[in-house]
């Protein structure tokens, strides 16, 4: 490894994967200062053909994933979900759905 990955790593190890907003902790406190415009329409739409495209590479490789990697994704969908004691946040609950269901979407593509 070079020097420059080197001091990256070392910076990663001692500041949680500092960014320039600070530790990964301190992100979203520290980017509400930023100044970020917000999107436009055409971002917008740029990033939903993006977030489509995404979503069916992600089928694509998931249908030629082996059981074991699909029960990887299915835990992680169930790791991701609130616990029962905490604050059930929708965006995460949809998220941990949509797991689920690309990992179902994809066995009607394994051969």
């Amino acid at each position: 490894m070079g020097q420059d990955q080197n001091g990256a790593l070392s910076r990663w190890d001692d500041e949680g994967g500092a960014t320039p907003c600070g530790p990964q902790e301190n992100l979203a406190a520290a980017c509400d200062e930023w100044d970020i415009p917000a999107p436009s329409k055409a971002e917008l739409i740029q990033l939903r053909i993006r977030v489509i495209a995404l979503e069916n590479v992600v089928l694509s490789l998931l249908s030629a994933a082996s059981d074991k990697q699909l029960e990887l994704v299915a835990e992680m969908a169930e790791l991701i979900k609130p616990r029962p004691d905490a604050r059930q946040h929708s965006l995460t609950i949809h998220a941990a759905t949509q797991m689920t269901q690309l990992v179902e979407r994809s066995r009607h593509f394994r051969s």
